[in-house]
């Protein structure tokens, strides 16, 4: 009866979040999320020793088996961060932003009394090796707590009826109970903006610590530890963070009978399972706990291994490019093995890349669609950019269908674009697919903000195609005259000169070019040496097979031409690549030297997900040659 009564009561606030878009995912500008992370980071301190209360990093690729950096010893100086010397029970959070870090850490050493400390540190960072931090001492900061004895374990989470970030703790006053407070920190995260006020007190009147809140599908879930009553992990859960309405769960939720502490919930990467983990103190060792609904739990303590013993820390997702920060400055752990692949030139799940090199800026733009996403529903775009075609930044969202597009909200597929000089200004045509339809939005700058059209500009196929859909989109400006076409189509192949406004059609110039049986999708056009050359991909993004054929016409209408041998890429099972397609061409400036920008199955995973494979898909750039009669040679796709 508990369970379902608990199911009711939220049902409504988990629709109206859905339908106001309220989440992380949603609201998020740049850097990664869960379908880009690559690792893990586990923040911690070691003991009761003045030496062992200072923060410590570990580091783990697949969650379970972690190695400790700098040998173990503290990445932070508690001297220098610290009122009293020591820290412990660090909390690690990735704001909403992506690349911004908050930690939280009690104030705290240990020899002086568990009844000795008043006040926490706040730290920031913006690459988790370098911090600014604050200490904020709540017994001279406010008044009414005269009689405080001690402020435990804060932690961090950002609040989205607030958007902002909450601070919260457990603090005991006088002889009674640990209760868990909260403030919301300030927009610089070096203060507390107001009172400390009551977030969660059991009904019994108990003492509570080490709270760690979870959100997940919109609800709270708040896993405490029951001080000086039982000493287990209870669980309550919430709607609102502020609200006071918290239904506290009967059971314990740790799998041992031993006393424990500091729980802390973190999320495999690219899975729906938590893992619940907690310092088994008067054993020294972490059990960690799976679960799916954060309710039912089973141990996995033997798969988890560690070359240290933690006490009460936290554990967040990482990519791959923040691990090799991290190793670079403390060292590759034994047992870490980090990728020296060429490949993927992006961190994460992205296909379909759309690559440009951008006059106005003198660097390098990758559009691709982000994947990752089941039955590729993503629902935006971003852009990557570069200077040298090796190390990629990540730009952010430079168009969101749900805020940025009132025609559709969904299937956000294939971009292409491209620059052109409007009145002595550079501009930037952005073609996209979406619910598979075409629109165009339009920028400034190659890394947006983009202006939606606010109506599609391809919505129907081609007089006489009978099937396909109307998706990827390429876009070319012909050297010879001057004029911008846009091709399409999947099952065909489309074609349509643009207006001098880049978002419209010409009319009566739709034109099917579709070159033979093996067209797909995925089209894209390039002129070299007076030829015009059209690669297509072939088969289905779903299939190892999937591949890139091309053929090369007079004009960039057409006819086309294909010649033997036009298979230029396709998968390498020998070194386990697969399902190599849907490619863009870029040819550095000034010179006759041409690279191909494609994606591929995820490696060495793909090949193993079946069609799952089809939307998990990572960019690829590799070198792109022709022989001396203009033939383009097959690309040995590299790793």
């Amino acid at each position: 009866m508990i369970k379902y009564l608990l199911l009711t009561t939220f049902r409504v606030s988990v629709f109206i979040a859905a339908i106001t878009g309220i989440s992380q995912a949603q609201d998020y500008k740049y850097g990664p999320t869960d379908k880009d992370f690559a690792a893990y980071l586990f923040t911690y301190f070691k003991g009761n020793a003045v030496k062992d209360e200072a923060v410590c990093y570990a580091v783990s690729t697949d969650g379970y088996n972690y190695r400790a950096l700098n040998n173990n010893s503290p990445v932070l100086d508690s001297k220098v961060i610290s009122s009293t010397g020591g820290v412990r029970d660090p909390h690690l959070l990735r704001a909403e932003d992506g690349k911004t870090f908050y930690m939280v850490l009690t104030d705290m050493t240990s020899s002086k009394g568990w009844d000795s400390n008043r006040g926490m540190v706040l730290l920031k960072s913006n690459d988790l090796v370098n911090w600014k931090h604050s200490v904020i001492n709540i017994q001279q900061r406010y008044k009414g707590h005269e009689n405080l004895k001690r402020v435990w374990a804060p932690q961090t989470i950002f609040d989205p009826a607030t958007q902002k970030y909450m601070v919260y703790w457990s603090m005991q006053h006088g002889n009674g109970p640990d209760i868990i407070y909260y403030a919301y920190a300030n927009a610089d995260f070096t203060d507390l903006e107001s009172d400390p006020k009551v977030l969660f007190k059991p009904k019994s009147g108990k003492s509570c610590i080490d709270g760690d809140i979870v959100n997940k599908s919109g609800l709270y879930y708040l896993f405490y530890k029951t001080e000086g009553n039982g000493n287990g992990i209870k669980l309550a859960i919430t709607d609102s963070l502020t609200s006071g309405k918290w239904i506290e769960q009967p059971r314990y939720k740790q799998q041992t009978r031993d006393a424990v502490e500091g729980s802390s919930v973190f999320k495999l990467n690219q899975s729906d399972k938590y893992i619940l983990m907690y310092d088994v103190y008067g054993k020294g060792k972490y059990q960690f706990c799976e679960s799916v609904d954060l309710d039912r739990f089973s141990v996995i303590d033997k798969q988890v291994n560690m070359d240290f013993h933690p006490r009460h820390g936290s554990i967040i997702p990482i990519t791959g490019k923040e691990l090799q920060a991290l190793t670079a400055r403390w060292g590759i752990p034994t047992g870490i093995e980090l990728s020296k692949r060429r490949n993927p030139a992006l961190e994460g799940f992205y296909a379909d890349p759309d690559v440009l090199y951008s006059n106005k800026t003198k660097k390098y733009y990758i559009y691709p669609t982000s994947d990752g996403f089941d039955g590729w529903g993503g629902y935006y775009f971003k852009t990557f950019s570069s200077a040298d075609l090796k190390t990629w930044k990540d730009e952010g969202v430079i168009l969101d269908l749900k805020k940025d597009v009132s025609w559709a909200d969904r299937n956000a597929w294939a971009p292409a674009i491209t620059e052109k000089k409007v009145k002595g200004n550079y501009k930037y045509y952005y073609y996209f697919t979406a619910a598979q339809k075409i629109g165009v939005a339009v920028a400034d700058s190659p890394a947006g903000p983009f202006k939606d059209s606010g109506k599609p500009l391809i919505n129907s196929r081609p007089e006489g195609v009978k099937g396909g859909q109307e998706i990827d989109p390429a876009v070319f400006q012909d050297p010879k005259s001057g004029k911008s076409f846009l091709y399409w189509g999947n099952g065909y192949l489309a074609v349509a000169e643009l207006g001098q406004d880049m978002i419209s059609v010409k009319p009566n110039t739709v034109k099917v070019l579709t070159p033979d049986e093996t067209f797909r999708e995925g089209v894209y056009v390039i002129y070299r040496k007076g030829t015009y050359y059209f690669l297509w991909s072939e088969d289905d993004t779903r299939s190892e097979n999937y591949r890139v054929r091309y053929g090369t016409a007079k004009s960039p209408l057409g006819p086309i031409q294909i010649p033997e041998n036009n298979l230029i890429l396709q998968k390498d099972a020998s070194q386990g690549i697969y399902g190599t397609g849907h490619n863009s061409v870029l040819q550095v400036p000034g010179k006759d030297e041409w690279h191909i920008v494609y994606h591929r199955f995820n490696y060495p995973h793909g090949i193993q997900m079946g069609d799952a494979a089809g939307f998990h898909r990572e960019v690829c750039i590799d070198q792109l040659f022709f022989d001396n009669k203009g033939n383009i040679l097959p690309v040995k796709p590299s790793l």
